[in-house]
């Protein structure tokens, strides 16, 4: 880890005897914090409630909004720097003794059960009857996201990533490229071509993964389709099936929860 970085605002949690999680960090953090690259034998999930990360491995670039988590294999480098600030927990496994032998960095959904379960053993003593318990249930929670779920690149360029950013925290923005072009103080065709070369997309293209990415979380959560199409920047629920299901090839209810 290395400066401006700046600790989790809460300390590690004890673990019992031979539990396969070692600590978990709850805590706060700051939009400009950085973590060098680094490696460590234990692996690691960082998940995040309203922060968001991203995270870069010699495999790909991850983007970690609330309401998702990344697993980090033990042995495989990684940085980590803050995009905006907010909560999150890290938890460190043993291991010998984590039933989880994923072997790639893997992104995996935060519901809100699972976020009760972090901070649950965040706050309960290693002696308590009820750990074994919730430690095996957040085993049976972490799923990996699937095939099809929507990856969202950063891009890189200063004046790019403020109009991500922005975008990222909140999709339902209506701005146009011309609006978002006068507020980073640069052209409409610069801004379009990098948002084209850096992330691979065109800008409207990007800002329909977000959206349809944030969905996903609302919909996992219980939330009414005809709301989550509103929260996320469309006036009419119809086209935000379409664009929803161009992305995803399914329906939003797919992503409902039972």
């Amino acid at each position: 880890m290395s400066g401006p970085a700046r600790p989790l605002s809460s300390p590690a949690a004890a673990a019992p005897a031979n539990s396969p999680i070692l600590s978990i960090f709850h805590g706060e953090t700051g939009p400009f914090d950085r973590f060098a690259a680094h490696a460590h034998p234990e692996p690691i999930l960082m998940s995040s409630s309203t922060a968001t990360l991203t995270v870069l491995s010699r495999s790909r670039d991850w983007l970690v909004p609330p309401g998702y988590g990344l697993w980090v294999p033990g042995g495989v480098e990684h940085a980590v720097a803050g995009l905006r600030a907010g909560e999150l927990a890290v938890i460190m496994f043993a291991p010998d003794r984590c039933p989880i032998t994923w072997t790639e960095p893997t992104g995996v959904p935060v519901g809100r059960l699972l976020r009760e379960l972090i901070v649950h053993l965040h706050q309960t003593g290693a002696d308590q009857p009820s750990r074994r318990h919730a430690e095996a249930l957040v085993f049976d929670l972490l799923t990996p996201l699937p095939a099809h779920h929507v990856h969202v690149t950063m891009p890189t360029d200063p004046r790019a990533g403020a109009v991500a950013e922005r975008i990222l925290a909140n999709p339902a923005d209506q701005r146009e490229l011309a609006a978002w072009a006068d507020h980073v103080h640069a052209s409409v065709r610069t801004l379009s071509r990098l948002f084209a070369g850096e992330t691979g997309l065109s800008f409207a293209r990007w800002r329909t993964q977000v959206r349809v990415r944030a969905a996903i979380q609302l919909l996992a959560d219980g939330t009414a389709v005809d709301a989550v199409a509103r929260a996320v920047g469309y006036r009419k629920t119809s086209a935000f099936i379409a664009a929803f299901r161009r992305a995803t090839g399914h329906t939003p209810g797919t992503y409902t929860h039972p």
